[in-house]
């Protein structure tokens, strides 16, 4: 979920604290179950990679809606007392997210939660409506408040302001007129119901938890509480969750599906299987992949932590280099801890990143990364480990260099701030000081994943990052001078 208005930039204190592309939000919901707010504060547990700026929960009792919404990491807000004595009933459904610049703030944390004409209606969204600005104007003319500067507000009014005659069919009526990516829970007094755009661009799977039905953005967060996977969302497909069952319907026409590629390179948690993949499976053969095409004399393997550590761990099996962790990471810096104009920002990347000097001093070191974003953090990286003695710094990237912002769910860089989008492989390893830099090619990055390779006319993924490629339009983005080239490629693309 992005914030409407916001042309993605990452700029702020993420920029300065970690150099990656980031995932906006997870979501989780459950139906049938007492403890049913404890159990989502579980799963959103499992989902913090997803999202760490804020989190909300909205539960049913059977005769009222309760909501929490919280500023902060799971388990520093959402305590006992906020989860069992504020959250009672047997279904409910949460959400973490991380937020664009400009979109942290109580108003714009999820789930959504109106009184509708029959009783009150929660959403919460993983991914980005591409058009949501342009469908808010609309709204808005036609007397529409909106009290927040999200995307996902959107959903609410167009359910509210359908004319069909249940509340599936004001869904559906809703959905068919947002565009972009969207893998949704939403909740009424008497259903649950989830959601896929028809590209199946965003992750959601169904579980079982001793008969009550849960949805989830991950397979980790269904191992966390001891639920059975039962199977993937389908792209686009909507399930509705009742008293009776899981009733499955499919309101779009059927396309080419497009699962954004990039879950498997970093988004994802390396212990959950998507879309039929086991996360570090596929890392550890693109690590694979990139010592093939890449190759080079070294001692040793050195994993950027902790994003590329199965890729580098592939890369040592198939170069035949020792794997050795000569970066060891501080699990205990939160993001928040040095603001942009404190002095003692300079330290940067040391204040989570150390180099393991005994395991680097004198050696030839790869290091492997899953991904190059400004090159801020790969250039600090590099310096640290020649600090510490390394004889030679060789870089290898587990992706494509990226080269375009990301529009459906993802806080990225303007273009002009990535560093492929504006320099040669060549001067982008002078910048960041290597003595030999190379990328994973997408052909690679796709036999990774199990295809023989990449389709130009009809890829298999959405991997517009990488390519430029979009597969559906960017309404709300085309007068942009972000992306007004690369609007004209998603025409092409979709």
């Amino acid at each position: 979920m992005a914030d409407a208005g916001d042309v993605p930039s990452g700029e702020g204190l993420s920029a300065e604290a970690d150099d990656h592309f980031h995932d906006e939000c997870g979501v989780f919901g459950i139906f049938g179950r007492q403890d049913a707010a404890a159990i989502v504060t579980l799963g959103l547990h499992a989902l913090q990679h997803r999202g760490q700026e804020a989190a909300g929960i909205v539960s049913y009792d059977g005769a009222q809606f309760h909501v929490e919404r919280h500023v902060g990491l799971i388990g520093d807000t959402f305590t006992k007392q906020a989860v069992l004595d504020r959250l009672p009933g047997s279904r409910a459904i949460g959400h973490t997210r991380y937020a664009t610049t400009g979109g942290a703030g109580l108003r714009n944390i999820q789930p959504f939660f109106a009184e509708l004409a029959d009783g009150g209606f929660a959403v919460a969204h993983n991914g980005n409506l591409t058009n949501a600005m342009t469908v808010q104007r609309t709204l808005q003319k036609q007397g529409a408040i909106f009290s927040s500067t999200s995307d996902t507000e959107t959903l609410l009014h167009l359910v509210a302001m359908s004319k069909e005659r249940d509340l599936n069919a004001r869904f559906i009526d809703a959905v068919r007129q947002v565009e972009g990516a969207f893998s949704l829970v939403a909740m009424s007094s008497k259903k649950m119901i989830g959601c896929r755009d028809p590209l199946g661009i965003r992750p959601l799977v169904l579980g079982d938890l001793d008969g009550a039905w849960i949805l989830a953005s991950e397979t980790c967060a269904l191992d966390i509480i001891g639920a059975r996977f039962v199977r993937d969302i389908k792209p686009g497909e909507m399930v509705v969750v009742t008293a009776k069952g899981v009733e499955s319907l499919f309101p779009f026409e059927p396309q080419k599906t497009r699962f954004c590629i990039f879950e498997y390179v970093y988004f994802a948690r390396p212990d959950s299987t998507i879309e039929g993949r086991n996360v570090y499976d596929v890392r550890k053969r693109i690590g694979a992949e990139l010592a093939r095409e890449n190759p080079v004399e070294a001692d040793i393997v050195v994993p950027v932590p902790d994003s590329g550590t199965p890729a580098a761990i592939g890369f040592s099996q198939e170069a035949h280099i020792p794997f050795e962790l000569g970066i060891i990471r501080n699990h205990y810096v939160g993001r928040t801890f040095i603001s942009p104009g404190d002095a003692i920002r300079h330290m940067g990347v040391k204040l989570k990143h150390n180099a393991n000097r005994k395991m680097i001093e004198g050696k030839r070191v790869v290091l492997v990364d899953d991904s190059i974003v400004r090159g801020t953090t790969s250039q600090k990286i590099v310096q640290m480990v020649r600090d510490a003695g390394a004889k030679e710094v060789h870089m290898r990237i587990a992706s494509p260099p990226t080269r375009a912002s990301c529009f459906y769910g993802v806080d990225t860089p303007e273009k002009s701030k990535l560093l492929a989008s504006r320099m040669s492989v060549e001067e982008m390893a002078e910048f960041i000081r290597v003595d030999s830099l190379g990328f994973l090619t997408i052909d690679g990055l796709y036999r990774a994943v199990g295809e023989a390779a990449r389709n130009e006319e009809f890829p298999q993924f959405c991997d517009a990052c990488f390519t430029g490629q979009y597969p559906t339009r960017l309404a709300d983005f085309e007068h942009s001078d972000n992306v007004r080239t690369l609007s004209l490629l998603a025409v092409g693309g979709s």
